[in-house]
């Protein structure tokens, strides 16, 4: 087992061995009073409970089924409305990133980017998006093994990732079933990695 590590994002801390923190949000950022509505009711409730809460919001679903579907505000619409929700809830906010490019410009508004479960294993991505200095989560592929996740963190930690998640995304199982083996839980902290 590798040494173990935690995330510390203001208030927020992420540990293998801490209690529970929250990622939530809507999947895809609708407008600025959507966000607002959102970020606020899961505050209250995370504060209620007394667990730690990173809001999560996609300015850009790329993955849709279909060319028609919405896919959210964009990049440009949607960091001035991730930086003023970080400034004025406190919260700390992540958002997905699909391409290289992505990656600077949106680490000057938020404070996680997201590596979306299909593009895990995107070397130039994962690279880019550690060299901002800004903590990566990793949603592990549908398509790998959990042990398989060692060498994506390997290639955050290569690129002096700042911090480091890992998320279980499921396990395809036969076409259009995913399933969520909790066996993957302990093997993915094995990383050290929360």
């Amino acid at each position: 087992m590798s040494a173990q590590h935690r995330v510390q994002i203001g208030d927020v801390a992420f540990g293998n061995d801490l209690p529970f923190t929250l990622i939530a949000g809507p999947c895809a950022l609708e407008s600025r009073d959507h966000a607002f509505f959102m970020a606020g009711a899961l505050k209250e409730i995370a504060d209620r409970l007394g667990i730690g809460l990173v809001y999560k919001s996609s300015f850009d679903k790329a993955n849709r089924t279909s060319a028609d579907s919405p896919r959210g505000l964009g990049l440009e619409g949607a960091l001035p409305i991730f930086a003023e929700l970080r400034e004025k809830t406190g919260l700390p906010v992540l958002t997905d990133v699909h391409t290289e490019a992505q990656c600077a410009e949106a680490a000057q508004a938020v404070d996680i980017l997201q590596i979306p479960a299909f593009l895990c294993r995107q070397t130039d991505l994962l690279l880019a998006a550690a060299a901002t200095g800004k903590t990566v989560n990793v949603k592990k592929g549908q398509f790998l093994a959990p042990w398989d996740m060692a060498n994506v963190v390997a290639k955050l930690e290569a690129g002096g990732a700042s911090g480091i998640l890992v998320t279980e995304r499921g396990a395809s199982f036969g076409y259009n079933t995913l399933v969520s083996d909790m066996r993957s839980l302990p093997i993915l902290a094995r990383s050290g990695h929360p």
